[in-house]
């Protein structure tokens, strides 16, 4: 079993698992208001449409690139009050870990990392575009990847049987 040493990990059989967040930062923002001023006349009954996606890309031996990209989607009736994406990365060193364990890393572990910077841009954003604060609730990266995972064997197994 491993145990956390600040950030590192260490196995029984002696090999050393290191997990190191090198640099977070913000690679684009985008926030538009397609009403203009009309959105400030209507009554403010939103309907808030959130997704996500991650992307991983292997930048040098060890050194992971992670994004994480959120676009929130806000309509009043059917027209859309304000539309932001973020686009929240991370410089990730990750050593000792293959296969299974290294994407559980790059797909779970770090994009749980990301998500409270990219809320926080998202607050930021939608309140200087003077419109209330949308606090996004947090996210369950280890049931996506698991959801993820398991619609993917089924695509494979579907493809096999046809």
């Amino acid at each position: 079993m491993a145990e956390q040493h600040n950030g590192t990990a260490a196995n029984t059989e002696g090999s050393q698992v290191q997990f190191a967040m090198q640099r977070i930062y913000l690679k684009d923002l985008s926030f538009e208001t397609p009403l203009g001023t009309e959105a400030f006349k209507k009554q403010w009954k939103p309907q808030a449409h959130q997704e996500l996606n991650t992307k991983t890309a292997k930048i040098d031996e060890d050194l992971y690139e992670v994004e994480l990209t959120l676009t929130i989607t806000v309509k009043l009736e059917e027209e859309t009050a304000f539309l932001v994406e973020v686009q929240q990365a991370g410089l990730f060193g990750i050593k000792g870990l293959e296969g299974q364990q290294l994407a559980q890393a790059l797909n779970i572990n770090c994009p749980q990392i990301l998500f409270p910077y990219a809320r926080e841009v998202v607050d930021s954003a939608v309140v200087k575009g003077s419109f209330p604060a949308l606090m996004l609730p947090p996210i369950n990266f280890d049931a996506l990847y698991s959801a993820a995972l398991k619609q993917a064997q089924q695509q494979a197994t579907a493809k096999t049987e046809a």
